[in-house]
């Protein structure tokens, strides 16, 4: 019996950092195991934001023992703060990654959408809408920061798992069992293109 693979999801900010843990098994099904976002004050000096991101990412770190990290990629924008606090972000989490001993793997903003909605360009809520019917879940996660770190998961496991970034020499027990079962299964059936109304 194989067994699931464990992704601890990244969306790297500085003010808001969404977390987020799925188990997702060989044939693509997926459970929700954590969702959150670490904070920092705006007004703290950069060094205590820093401190409290990291500490909010160890935390889930050390109480669901993932089998790897995945953790969006920082692109180009026009605010170039904005870029900045997102870039310190993510080189916190893929710093906590190999503390931990974890492998750690990076998917663009674009990759994400396509992999949960079939649609590069799909927006928050449609994002949104698909995790939530992909983990069964009553209402869409919030916030959005929180649901983008599902997606980031969910896209890392769909898109190869534990072997997208590691060698078999790092690879555990679990993550082997996922790359056999991976081998093993039927090729997926691609998610329809889906359009979400909003507001009244």
């Amino acid at each position: 019996m194989s067994r699931s693979l464990r992704v601890l999801g990244i969306d790297p900010g500085l003010t808001r950092c969404g977390i987020g843990v799925v188990d997702v098994s060989a044939d693509r099904t997926a459970s929700l195991v954590h969702v959150g976002v670490a904070r920092s004050a705006p007004t703290d000096p950069i060094e205590k934001r820093l401190a409290a991101i990291a500490a909010g990412i160890r935390e889930v770190l050390r109480a669901h023992d993932p089998h790897v990290v995945a953790v969006e990629r920082v692109f180009a924008q026009n605010n170039r703060h904005s870029v900045m606090g997102t870039a310190q972000a993510s080189g916190i989490a893929l710093l906590l990654a190999a503390e931990h001993g974890i492998p750690a793997a990076t998917h663009t903003p674009s990759e994400v959408k396509a992999a949960i909605t079939g649609y590069g360009s799909a927006d928050k809520r449609q994002v949104q809408t698909m995790v939530a019917r992909v983990l069964r879940l009553d209402v869409l996660p919030q916030p959005a920061d929180a649901a983008d770190a599902l997606a980031i998961a969910l896209c890392h496991a769909w898109r190869g798992g534990a072997t997208a970034s590691t060698g078999e020499e790092t690879l555990t027990p679990a993550q082997r069992a996922w790359r056999d079962a991976e081998k093993r299964r039927t090729p997926p059936v691609r998610v329809a293109r889906t359009h979400v109304r909003t507001g009244a």
